[in-house]
């Protein structure tokens, strides 16, 4: 469960080019926080506040309300069932931060960086807001049981594990499938050559993202999209739009069901890593039989460096992982360890090209004979 559109977080708590002091660290006691230290903590703790203030301009429609010019806080009371004076308060606390602007007193709209809030906005980041401010947010409510524990916290607030909650959720399941749509396209999915490629299978598709920038660069390619229903209806929807929807075939189903068979290519895309290694072997093992001896597997993801960290991009990912499913990051060796105990051999490892803005490296694998 990553890739909304966000950019990483920034890994570290000190300023802008100046990581912690391990040497320090290692021989005593931290040197006393400086003023600008103690600013920077305190941003961070209330750094929820302002984010559940996004969640607001979300879930009750302000963004959208704002995005064709500043309003009235009494217009936008009055459009989005809300009491004027506590709305005026929170936006007003807002504006301070730079999330929306006071225009003249009284009357608001958005900045550059809460326009993504909108519904409408391109590469919208409103159904990342609401899955934040509702599932994830009481989530890390639980942080400590989680780390006493070792399970989810996410089972612990909702009384079930997280897909299962979609299953019972329409509403949720359709959030989390269109935030998880609006993660931009692993870069590194280019330094793979699929030219040859007749058929190409996305499973655990999504809105069809990733298919679509496929079947444009790839002309002569067909699509197989497998995903949950609503996820296919969403991708059905979306490359019915692009004029893709005649190229491609579309499956209802789980990844842990049987696979279509017969494809050139088969991708996961940031899929394994929400699961543990028992399930991602069963996801692999569908693959597997889907491939025969025949075709390719992309895997896309992120790769810790080793011992848990990695390079540019932070651990934040993982820790949401933590809090929420049963997955983890890995190493690129774990990874490989994986994909060989499931019967591929790896023939090549791509980095993501450098400013590729997005972490994921592309693991290509082919079936062991």
């Amino acid at each position: 469960m990553t890739g909304t559109g966000q950019p990483a977080a920034a890994s570290g708590g000190g300023s802008a080019g100046a990581g912690p002091d391990r040497s320090a660290a290692a021989s005593g006691p931290p040197p006393a926080p400086a003023a600008a230290d103690r600013a920077r903590l305190h941003e961070i703790l209330t750094a929820t506040w302002l984010a559940q203030g996004c969640y607001a301009l979300a879930k009750l429609g302000l963004a959208d309300l704002m995005a064709a010019g500043p309003r009235p806080v009494a217009d936008l009371a009055g459009a989005s069932g809300t009491d004027a004076r506590a709305l005026s308060r929170m936006l007003r606390a807002l504006a301070a931060a730079g999330l929306v602007a006071e225009a003249v007193p009284g009357v608001f709209g958005l900045t550059p960086v809460s326009a993504p809030l909108a519904a409408s906005a391109p590469r919208s980041s409103h159904d990342a807001a609401i899955m934040f401010g509702e599932e994830v947010f009481r989530s890390f409510a639980d942080i400590v049981y989680t780390l006493r524990t070792g399970q989810p916290a996410f089972d612990k607030a909702y009384g079930r594990p997280f897909y299962d909650y979609l299953d019972g959720s329409p509403e949720a399941a359709r959030t989390f499938s269109a935030a998880m749509g609006e993660a931009p396209v692993p870069a590194s999915l280019s330094e793979c050559d699929l030219s040859a490629a007749r058929i190409i299978a996305d499973i655990g598709g999504g809105n069809g993202r990733l298919l679509n920038r496929v079947l444009r660069t790839n002309r002569g390619a067909r699509g197989v999209l497998v995903d949950l229903p609503l996820a296919v209806a969403q991708a059905r929807a979306r490359l019915t739009t692009a004029g893709l929807a005649e190229r491609v075939e579309f499956v209802e189903g789980s990844f842990f069901g049987p696979l279509p068979p017969g494809a050139d290519v088969y991708v996961l895309c940031r899929v394994l890593h929400n699961w543990g290694d028992e399930d991602a072997s069963r996801v692999l093992g569908r693959v597997r039989d889907a491939m025969g001896g025949h075709g390719r597997l992309i895997v896309l993801e992120e790769l810790l460096e080793g011992a848990g960290r990695t390079g540019a991009g932070g651990t934040v990912g993982d820790l949401l992982i933590l809090l929420m499913l049963s997955g983890c990051d890995r190493t690129r060796q774990e990874y490989l360890s994986l994909l060989d105990r499931n019967g591929f051999s790896v023939a090549a490892v791509h980095p993501p090209p450098e400013r590729a803005g997005h972490p994921e490296s592309a693991i290509e694998a082919v079936p062991r004979r």
